[in-house]
């Protein structure tokens, strides 16, 4: 038996756990810089906020609704999430976290003896009790009846009390007509509108097609999604694995055109790779750059590039991997264009103690040790406060967040203060 939990409208949350005058108002949170909305608690999603709704064109309507917005608060969500998982882990040996909000926990043998319904309502009232993160539970033999029964837990929480278990075919059927097609965990938009199109509009409908008709068009991996509807277990719980590729993409605080202040920010992009591969034990063997401009600002000259960089030996030294970012940011960056955004993504990875050596060129020998102290000193003392020579030593990065709420959690200087009267 499978449990799926999910954590309800998860940032949202964390910002009413530590302002209760939020509850049950209308809530946005914004991406990076203040750009567009990640995030909407039920009550905005009823205003008709839409999600990646850019923040200046709906400002109007943040106002007349008294819509709170929030900047996101990444550092406050994750250790809430950290909190929530850490209580999780309490109820099953075996957890696999899914997202920043979800995780699956395995069951074995404990239908036999525990009463799941009753199990799930103490594991939800110890979450809450404990974090003030308010969570729905879905029970069922697969990973995707546990989204199913999961999504009913949440849509129906007067009834279920947040939780739901599939247990009997009639509960599965029951849930499977319920659910659309659209809806389905795995099937993504292009396979819904397919379905649709052929009068397939519910989930019970998709596991009454030829399992010929599946394989051909949703391939393998469609047919164990069917499989999983039909109560049928395919999909195990997965370990945690190091990353097959590594991001560091930030919005610039104004549009730049100067070369000079792009390349800054790339070789910054390129050090923070560096040092997750670094903490994960990987090289790279190859990178990308990606530039582009503000595409909300149609008065202006748009363009977007990207290349991929194969690197001449494996590295995970913020010195080589700056030096192959900025090679190139010059093949890609073309004058006259004001950007706004750019990228490096680090990918082809290799486990750092195994090394396939060149004839004539390979990795300085030297990075790995200095790499190794400068690790060790910003660990210490604070993150970024070693860093490489052509990055702005007086700049972090610093994004527009005009609305971000205090750290609560990991910040002294954050804490909430109580006035005793």
């Amino acid at each position: 038996m499978f449990a799926l939990i999910d954590c309800n409208n998860f940032y949202a949350s964390c910002e009413r756990a530590f302002q209760p005058k939020l509850r049950g108002k209308p809530i946005v949170v914004l991406s990076n810089n203040d750009g567009c909305v990640i995030a909407r608690s039920n009550e905005a999603k009823a205003l008709g906020v839409p999600m990646g709704a850019p923040a200046f064109s709906f400002k109007e309507l943040f106002e007349r609704e008294h819509i709170h917005v929030c900047s996101s608060n990444f550092v406050l969500y994750g250790d809430m999430s950290h909190r929530v998982m850490s209580l999780l882990k309490e109820y099953s040996p075996s957890i696999e976290i899914y997202s920043i909000d979800e995780a699956f926990l395995k069951f074995d043998g404990f239908e036999d003896h525990f009463d799941l319904n009753a199990y799930g309502k103490d594991m939800r009232y110890k979450v809450v009790k404990g974090t003030g993160i308010p969570i729905s539970i879905g029970f069922a033999d697969t990973k995707a009846l546990a989204k199913v029964a999961n999504k009913i837990a949440k849509k129906f929480t007067d009834r279920t009390g947040g939780v739901y278990v599939i247990d009997t075919e009639e509960k599965r059927i029951k849930a499977l007509n319920w659910t659309k097609v659209e809806d389905v965990w795995g099937i993504g938009r292009q396979h819904a509108k397919r379905l649709v199109s052929l009068n397939i509009k519910t989930a019970l409908q998709f596991t009454e097609m030829p399992d010929e008709w599946v394989l051909k068009t949703m391939s393998v991996v469609g047919l164990r999604l069917k499989r999983e509807l039909q109560g049928i277990p395919c999909l195990s719980m997965e370990t945690v694995k190091a990353k097959q590729n590594i991001a560091t993409t930030r919005s610039f605080d104004s549009n730049y055109t100067d070369f000079d202040l792009i390349r800054e920010r790339v070789t910054t992009f390129a050090s923070s790779c560096a040092e997750k591969l670094r903490r994960q034990h990987s090289f790279c063997n190859s990178l990308m750059v990606f530039v582009h401009t503000n595409s909300h600002r149609k008065d202006m000259e748009q363009y977007s590039k990207n290349i991929v960089v194969k690197l001449p030996f494996p590295t995970n030294s913020s010195i080589e991997l700056a030096k192959f970012a900025v090679t190139g940011l010059t093949k890609i960056f073309r004058k006259g264009y004001a950007y706004k955004k750019a990228g490096v993504i680090v990918m082809d990875f290799t486990p750092d103690n195994v090394v396939q050596t060149s004839l004539f060129s390979n990795a300085n020998p030297a990075h790995r040790p200095l790499m190794q102290m400068m690790d060790s000193i910003n660990r210490s003392i604070g993150t970024t406060k070693v860093k490489l020579a052509s990055q702005d030593v007086k700049r972090d990065w610093k994004m527009r967040q005009e609305k971000l709420s205090p750290r609560y959690t990991t910040r002294l200087d954050e804490v909430i203060k109580v006035k005793a009267i």
